[in-house]
């Protein structure tokens, strides 16, 4: 952990109060939860994007990491973030890329907003939360067919629903600033989408 304990207290503050909220929701995922974290909530806020910049930019500098990049939306400022604060820490920069959508066909087209990756480049997937590991699984593939190295997946919260179990499965390293636990303390409450 590269945050002092204040600044990680008030990360963790900004997650609870912004991007808590109870209820019924339906998750990307597929599954059903009474929570839902909007990380876009702490990801977009000038202390949080700093807070959370500089925490997985001390992981990128422990990986030896070239570029960090992950599909967007939840991947978009905190890449953004983390290659900043590289570039005002006095080391190595750490670039940035974005998994589209959808191939963009027109322009110079391509499945990434930015330079992708390329043979050989030490990256990490990064993605704002993670809850079964689908949607990281499916950028890393992406990734992994430009020839680059994915050295580790970094997520700002692991809603500790069997994503990190399936993405070390697949042979990557989980790095997470706070977990489920954390964040809410009460064991998740997540049941299969209706048909």
């Amino acid at each position: 952990m590269t945050l002092k304990s204040g600044d990680r207290q008030r990360l963790l503050r900004l997650m609870k109060d912004r991007a808590f909220r109870e209820g019924d929701f339906l998750l990307t995922s597929g599954l059903r939860s009474s929570y839902y974290f909007d990380g876009r909530l702490v990801t977009l806020d000038p202390v949080g994007a700093l807070l959370i910049g500089r925490e997985m930019l001390g992981w990128a500098r422990e990986d030896l990491l070239a570029r960090v990049g992950g599909p967007t939306l939840g991947a978009d400022p905190m890449v953004a973030a983390i290659a900043v604060c590289s570039a005002v820490d006095g080391g190595p920069e750490v670039g940035a890329f974005i998994l589209r959508k959808e191939v963009k066909d027109h322009g110079v087209g391509g499945a990434f907003a930015g330079a992708p990756p390329t043979a050989g480049e030490r990256v990490a997937i990064v993605d704002d939360a993670l809850t079964t590991g689908g949607s990281l699984l499916t950028a890393a593939e992406r990734v992994t067919a430009t020839g680059a190295l994915i050295v580790a997946v970094y997520t700002l919260l692991d809603r500790e629903e069997g994503g990190r179990d399936r993405l070390e499965a697949a042979g990557y390293r989980v790095r997470s600033i706070f977990t489920r636990s954390e964040l809410v303390g009460a064991p998740a409450v997540a049941s299969p989408k209706p048909l």
